[in-house]
């Protein structure tokens, strides 16, 4: 099946595919940058929230008017990262804490009556 969209399609999808992109460089350059990997561990989560939102919804958008019908499909995949993001980050996170103290690092338990440290 060969349908032509509008170019306002087109441009939308353009924009949303290369903001998806920049968040993802731009997540990556922070790996790069950053010098601890608590640090590091950042940069490239906020990235890829973005990236993958911007992608997904360039996706649904094109496909949807190619189609002449809602596409969501692809929105699974977006909702899938997001909620298993976050799960992996904190596992990572834990991981590299029990390792830092078995090497003897002084990495400080945070007291419940403290608000954490921004």
């Amino acid at each position: 099946m060969n349908v032509s969209t509008t170019p306002w399609v087109d441009a939308l999808t353009a924009v949303l595919a290369v903001a998806g992109a920049l968040a993802a460089l731009i997540g990556s350059f922070g790996v790069l940058r950053l010098r601890s990997f608590f640090q590091r561990v950042h940069a490239p989560t906020l990235g890829t929230t973005l990236g993958t939102w911007s992608l997904t919804l360039a996706t649904v958008v094109q496909v949807s008017f190619e189609h002449g019908q809602l596409y969501v499909h692809a929105l699974l995949i977006a909702v899938f990262i997001a909620l298993t993001g976050p799960v992996t980050t904190v596992f990572l996170m834990r991981a590299a804490v029990f390792r830092a103290r078995l090497r003897g690092a002084e990495i400080p338990v945070p007291s419940v009556d403290e608000p954490p440290s921004v």
